[in-house]
């Protein structure tokens, strides 16, 4: 007697989200103002666009660019500007703040860029334990972007899975 093996999970409906599939995985490079400041510690206008003017602005070339400065100094806004100016013509992106926060709004980006509507009145479930460390915050985005359209969201596999959100009937 032989026993027919059902896939239930394959069954189900269920559409699996990986957020993996969203991960930013493009070089980030950094410019530290801090470099550019006397002593490490005060912008001196004069100097700083001279150093801005003889930098060498083409290895950002089609790279994403995170401005910030690690030195406790009172940059100007316009120091910023001359910055965005300056790299701007070689720069995929620029941003302003630490590579791991260009990074988070990166991925941020690949999300937001995901058509809703493809998951209209379907059964999520977000993938969770990947072998990339997905932040929280990206959990909470997705959410925030599904709801207005899943059916259901659930966290975890296919065949474990924590309900999120369900839509009221």
């Amino acid at each position: 007697m032989s026993e027919v093996i059902v896939n239930k999970v394959a069954e189900s409906g269920l559409i699996s989200l990986d957020l993996e599939n969203y991960y930013p995985r493009q070089e980030i490079a950094v410019f530290d103002m801090k470099d550019h400041l006397f002593m490490g510690l005060i912008l001196k206008e004069k100097d700083f666009r001279e150093a801005m003017k003889q930098y060498d602005w083409a290895q950002f070339k089609d790279k994403y660019l995170a401005v910030t400065c690690s030195a406790d100094a009172i940059i100007p806004v316009w120091a910023y500007m001359l910055v965005a100016a300056a790299a701007g013509a070689y720069a995929r992106d620029i941003f302003l703040g630490t590579a791991a926060e260009f990074h988070k709004e990166l991925f941020l980006r690949n999300l937001r860029a995901i058509d809703a509507t493809e998951f209209a009145d379907k059964r999520v479930v977000v993938k969770g334990c990947g072998e990339t460390p997905i932040g929280d915050f990206a959990y909470l985005e997705i959410t925030r972007l599904l709801r207005p359209v899943a059916k259901t969201i659930m966290y975890g596999e296919p065949c474990s899975t924590v309900p999120v959100f369900k839509k009221p009937v």
